[in-house]
């Protein structure tokens, strides 16, 4: 793809460096890429770059890390620092996954305004979690992309292309890593091409039926327990839902279960021919072991 576009690169996780990949190899390229700060990891707190910074850095691009967009002074600094961009040709932002909320007037100061890549079929799954939601509630009908234009409301603004995902019933649900990587890949080529064909006037923004909206909640530990009985699994719908909250919180924490006020994580387990088995757990305060292991622990006591 042959393109003078220039555009500035607002991306977070886990979204971001798949997107950029794939709008690499379209041929595009951001003049900067915007990011979270370094933030503190693991248990030394150790300083450490978000995946975005050191992609962009590995790829000799420019990157900005500003802590935020609220307050005047943050405005003029915004407004100082993007200048010399928007004057040099940029125009138009692209926003993916990113960790903050951008303000108005910060939308409106390229030409073109802030594309966004969102993972869900708009206006359905409006929010901060449509991937780890449409696993969770059992929805594959809702799973996609959409690219959209940003303003003032969450998820709201007008459509300029979307594309779902077929999910055959037998691969469904996939684990939450997967489906962000496989959303990242198929969003990043639509929105590839939607950007090009955009910025040249050839497609004309939908505006959204936001009368058929529906929203997603950022998730919280306690969203991540399920109930379960190690001495008698749940069986039919309850261990299909147990499923479905293993593979929705996979990569983010995992789901746990109480036994005698103890929380129990689940790190592996499988689902087949109806029936879910626990494979691997770890209890808190003890390393990993077997369900098997555990519960004959447990029995043993």
């Amino acid at each position: 793809m042959s393109t003078n576009l220039k555009f500035i690169y607002f991306g977070g996780e886990p979204l971001g460096v798949p997107v950029l990949e794939e709008l690499e190899a379209a041929g595009l390229m951001p003049e900067l890429v915007v990011c979270s700060p370094d933030r503190p990891v693991g248990r030394k707190q150790v300083l450490t770059p978000p995946p975005v910074k050191v992609w962009a850095e590995s790829h000799g691009l420019p990157v900005w890390q500003p802590e935020g967009f609220r307050g005047e002074v943050a405005r003029e600094i915004a407004e100082q620092f993007l200048a010399p961009y928007l004057t040099a040709g940029v125009s138009v932002f692209v926003v993916v996954a990113y960790n903050h909320i951008l303000p108005e007037w910060l939308l409106t100061m390229p030409r073109y305004g802030a594309v966004n890549l969102h993972p869900s079929l708009l206006p359905a799954l409006r929010g901060p979690s449509p991937i780890r939601s449409a696993i969770l509630h059992d929805t594959p009908e809702l799973v996609g992309v959409t690219v959209m234009l940003l303003d003032a409301e969450m998820d709201h603004g007008p459509i300029l292309d979307q594309l779902p995902l077929m999910i055959a019933p037998e691969h469904w649900p996939l684990s939450g890593p997967k489906l962000d990587n496989v959303l990242a890949r198929t969003g990043g080529e639509l929105l590839a091409d939607t950007l090009v064909a955009y910025v040249t006037d050839d497609i004309i923004p939908q505006e959204q039926p936001h009368e058929a909206a529906s929203y997603t909640k950022k998730f919280t530990t306690a969203d991540s327990e399920v109930a379960i009985d190690p001495f008698v699994l749940p069986a039919g719908d309850d261990a299909w839902r147990v499923w479905l909250a293993i593979n929705a919180f996979a990569g983010m924490g995992g789901t746990f279960f109480m036994h005698n006020d103890t929380r129990i994580k689940i790190n592996e387990a499988s689902f087949t021919n109806g029936e879910l088995s626990l494979i691997t757990v770890t209890p808190e305060g003890r390393n990993e072991l077997s369900f098997r292991e555990w519960l004959a622990s447990i029995v043993a006591k």
